[in-house]
């Protein structure tokens, strides 16, 4: 399905007929190609194309919605949205944003729009070739992959949204496995971004496999407090759970642990939360909402204190406030939810940033983190976690011996709370981003 110009207008002006006192219209198309690499061979490759709209309608403060993936099933897309009006309750918070200009920004690249299978698999085959030449003892390499997409949206209110924009994205990630004789363990790397060039295949392989390599010969440690360095992909997964506290829609519903807490101190005052559209290259990046109100930078926490929730149309009515530009939608088959676009953390001041190569050094004696499992497993309304964690012990700047089977426990607010520095190394994971984080005090059992 590729619509002409006039089609969203058209249906606009046809569901109004039908009695809709405001109406929408949602289009996304998706192309992608998808490789996967085993031993220099291909493992498995896809390329796609999906596309789909949906038409979301309001009479009388009831709210009707429904979608196709076949234009000429319009007429019975209208239809549906009307119907189903008739069967739920008046919510005098269901409206549509008005028009609001939106900046530009370059999400687009022609050279993932022109990407061609053959390329995609020799992009993919760099990963894994580079995981296996960083050293002899790197046995095996899972799931070396690429990913490259180019979408288009289109999105059209009858309260004058009339948008339509096309964007690009690229991945690369893999495992690796290295193994000394009866031990083995795994590293991971990611990058991701709007444009291809911002992608290097091969560093992701390396720091994969260095990233095994530094935990041969894992011991366990002795259970104590301790300061605890976060590397940036765990400080991110991290602030994955915590962007759930900041959605006005987990406030409204009681869900927050942020809940009533407007205006004071949250977190360590060292640390501000930003979320961003406008980031040139990242993935979260788009001049408009889902919804079609425009994105834009803001900060929800400066300086320890919590200025601002995320708000889309709806949670912005309820809360008697304006959509900050964070509606989001699964597809087209989705209604619009709160989400993030950039969440990323940075430093409150110059002050408390450290560069990446004197992390080690800030401390006496501290635990480096550089992977936890089952943090998607923290309480998100408490806030209450234990979780294990893998890592490299640290002794007067130096690094003393890897780690294995330890846990850390507390509570993320406390958590957040107690950062004493931040690193220089911010990397971003898919639309998540974060350098990495010293805490001191934390629980570490083994």
């Amino acid at each position: 399905m590729s619509p002409d110009a006039n089609f969203a207008e058209d249906i606009l002006g046809r569901a109004l007929k039908s009695g809709a006192d405001q109406a929408e219209v949602f289009y996304r198309s998706y192309k992608n190609i998808a490789v996967e690499i085993k031993d220099q061979a291909v493992e498995s490759l896809s390329s796609s194309f999906s596309s789909g709209y949906c038409v979301r309608v309001i009479r009388n403060n009831r709210l009707g919605f429904s979608f196709s993936t076949e234009i000429s099933e319009s007429d019975q897309i209208i239809a549906r949205a009307m119907e189903a009006c008739r069967f739920v309750d008046e919510d005098p918070f269901h409206g549509l944003p008005a028009s609001s200009s939106s900046g530009t920004i370059d999400i687009f690249d022609n050279a993932i729009r022109d990407m061609k299978e053959d390329d995609a698999i020799s992009l993919a085959m760099q990963i894994e070739r580079a995981a296996y030449e960083t050293d002899n003892r790197i046995k095996r390499v899972r799931k070396p992959s690429t990913s490259f997409t180019v979408s288009e949206t289109i999105i059209a209110n009858s309260r004058g949204v009339k948008a339509q924009y096309r964007s690009t994205s690229c991945s690369a990630q893999v495992t690796a496995v290295a193994e000394s004789g009866n031990e083995s363990q795994t590293g991971w790397d990611y990058m991701g971004s709007r444009s291809l060039k911002d992608i290097s295949f091969q560093n992701v392989g390396r720091t994969a496999a260095t990233s095994a390599l530094r935990l041969l010969g894992s011991q366990k440690m002795q259970g104590r407090k301790t300061t605890v360095i976060l590397d940036h992909a765990v400080a991110s997964d991290f602030l994955g759970v915590f962007a759930s506290s900041l959605s006005s829609d987990a406030v409204q519903k009681g869900k927050s642990v942020l809940a009533g807490r407007l205006n004071t101190l949250v977190i360590s005052p060292k640390i501000s939360i930003m979320d961003s559209g406008l980031l040139p290259g990242r993935l979260g990046s788009k001049p408009l909402d889902d919804e079609g109100v425009a994105t834009q930078s803001k900060a929800l926490i400066k300086d320890g204190i919590l200025l601002s929730y995320l708000f889309n149309t709806y949670t912005a009515s309820k809360g008697n406030t304006v959509s900050t530009g964070n509606a989001v939608r699964g597809g087209h088959a989705s209604l619009p939810s709160v989400g993030i676009t950039n969440l990323y953390l940075e430093p409150a001041s110059p002050a408390d940033c450290v560069q990446a190569q004197d992390l080690f050094r800030t401390i006496n004696k501290g635990l480096y983190v550089v992977d936890a499992m089952g943090i998607h497993l923290v309480n998100p309304i408490s806030g209450d976690f234990s979780i294990g964690v893998t890592g490299l012990w640290i002794e007067q700047g130096e690094v003393a011996f890897p780690v294995k089977e330890a846990l850390i426990s507390g509570n993320l607010l406390n958590f957040f709370s107690k950062v004493s520095a931040l690193g220089d190394d911010m990397k971003f994971y898919g639309s998540l981003g974060s350098p990495s984080l010293i805490i001191p005090d934390v629980d570490v059992s083994a």
